[in-house]
């Protein structure tokens, strides 16, 4: 058997510091599909109880947020317009809860992850080092593009824990 290498990469075509936290955002999505893989396809819209977090909510939670990360803090721009296709919902509710997303398949919900991701990809290899830690000032907080990095890979595992238990609530209900 081949033993396992647990051991930090830097994705290509960067500085290799930011390669190593790009390495870890792609590993942070990779457990988050090993966690959701061979699932029913009804789990996406399953809801443990009205008004809860489904599966396929968290997961275009984590797109959207992911994106809007991208242009308000890093970039500093506003959205393109294909965004406003990717994410017709509001993240949000008139009450301040997660949106209900419902009716998508497993397939449209990946395309716009990766979608997203690959815009992230993109903009951070073509970073230099001094940009990934300029911080940018907003009018609540500074934030550098190398922090963006560090807590989309805690929002997506949180997150990730969260649908993991919907899982498993879900194949013992369906």
């Amino acid at each position: 058997m081949a033993k396992e290498q647990l051991v930090f990469e830097a994705l290509p075509d960067c500085d290799p510091q930011i390669g190593r936290a790009l390495w870890q955002l792609e590993d942070t999505r990779i457990l988050t599909q090993r966690t959701l893989e061979v699932m029913n396809p009804l789990l996406l819209d399953w809801q443990p109880e009205a008004n809860s977090h489904s599966i396929g909510t968290l997961l275009y939670h984590i797109a959207m947020i992911e994106a809007d990360w991208l242009y308000n803090e890093v970039l500093e721009a506003e959205w393109p317009a294909e965004f406003t296709f990717l994410f017709p919902q509001d993240v949000h509710d008139e009450q301040g809860r997660l949106s209900i997303v419902k009716g998508q398949s497993w397939d449209e919900h990946w395309s716009r992850l990766n979608h997203v991701r690959t815009r992230v990809l993109n903009t951070y290899k073509g970073m230099t080092l001094d940009d990934f830690r300029r911080a940018r000032s907003l009018p609540d907080y500074d934030v550098t593009p190398e922090w963006v990095l560090h807590h989309l890979c805690q929002h997506e595992a949180e997150h990730r824990s969260e649908m993991a238990a919907l899982r498993t609530m879900g194949e013992g209900v369906l």
